[in-house]
């Protein structure tokens, strides 16, 4: 009887870290975020914004040029930035508190479904504030831009990915970690006879 038993723990434990590994990989806790169609990536606002344009790219040079904002437009891009980076710092703390706290939970030699289940709320609500405030931050960002503005900065965004080759290939079109595989796309390869 007492094997019966071990083995029901087991599989009940086994199937608890299944779903909570489904869940928390949803929730992008140990890897990226699912955007709402299901394409990993970041949240639809900052994916609007170009994925390789991070950090303040209203502060370089060219990039402002590019797209014809103004030194006013750029200082209230900066103060929207300002306003909100220590609430973005606090938030991320509490993301990874609340993460922090799950370690112990999942590590525990009896897991307690309702303790972790309760986490992962804590966790996705966490999660879910973070990017709240993030995208309040960068839909004020994009209402400085005038709309030709934005058209300008979405061409470059895709004038950037072909630098970057967002296709899985180098700027000269190599195959590489993540690239297409031999034969799928680019030039023909020569057949040894």
């Amino acid at each position: 009887m007492g094997e019966t038993r071990k083995f029901e723990a087991l599989g009940r434990f086994l199937g608890l870290a299944l779903i909570l590994a489904g869940c928390l990989g949803g929730l992008g806790v140990y890897g990226r975020a699912l955007a709402q169609d299901g394409r990993p990536g970041p949240p639809p606002m900052e994916r609007a914004f170009g994925g390789r344009m991070h950090g303040k790219w209203w502060d370089d040079s060219q990039t402002a040029q590019k797209v014809g904002l103004s030194a006013d437009q750029q200082k209230k891009m900066d103060d929207i930035f300002q306003q909100n980076r220590l609430k973005l710092i606090d938030l991320n703390a509490s993301l990874q508190k609340q993460e922090t706290v799950m370690q112990p939970l999942m590590e525990a030699e009896q897991p307690d479904e309702g303790k972790i289940l309760a986490q992962i709320d804590a966790i996705a609500s966490a999660r879910a504030e973070l990017e709240k405030a993030n995208a309040r931050m960068l839909l004020g960002i994009r209402q400085v831009m005038t709309p030709d503005q934005w058209t300008k900065l979405k061409a470059l965004r895709e004038e950037k990915k072909q630098e970057w080759g967002r296709d899985g290939r180098g700027m000269r079109g190599e195959r590489g970690p993540g690239g297409p595989p031999d034969g799928a796309g680019g030039p023909p390869q020569q057949q040894m006879e």
